[in-house]
């Protein structure tokens, strides 16, 4: 809305068109985000935020599911994101507008609809060396 009334004041305040155009395409926008799924993806996490700490912090806009920090293997640090899942939709959207763009643990989250992962292609077959030891690389030629 802030937005919508900027461009208002900037246009002289007296143009309905321009404004009755300008809310109509904010609300469009706005309602175009509906959640689909109850799963939502937390980006911007700090390395120090653990399942528990995120459960805390989502858990005050309902019952809560799932609360997951994806870690690195190697080294069982956080990798920056997590997945929150709620009980409800309606308990997710709640959460999504209540903690975007918010602080945990002196960094800033961004709260947005989780995405179902897409299939990963099969793995290639390893080729096995030739009679010289020399195997081929089709993308940059011969290496060894």
């Amino acid at each position: 809305m802030a937005f919508v009334s900027g461009i208002r004041r900037v246009l002289g305040g007296g143009s309905s068109t321009a404004s009755s155009i300008l809310q109509s395409q904010y609300t469009s926008i706005r309602f175009n985000t509906t959640l689909t799924s109850p799963k939502l993806f937390i980006s911007g996490l700090s390395r120090l935020t653990t399942d528990q700490k995120l459960q805390e912090a989502f858990s005050p806009f309902g019952q809560l599911v799932d609360a997951k920090v994806i870690t690195d293997r190697a080294t069982g640090r956080s990798k920056g994101f997590g997945f929150v899942s709620y009980a409800t939709i309606e308990e997710a959207e709640k959460a999504r507008e209540g903690m975007n763009a918010k602080f945990l643990d002196g960094w800033v989250i961004f709260v947005d609809p989780a995405k179902p992962r897409e299939p990963r292609p099969p793995p290639q077959p390893q080729q096995e060396p030739s009679e010289t030891g020399f195997r081929t690389n089709r993308t940059v030629g011969w290496c060894g």
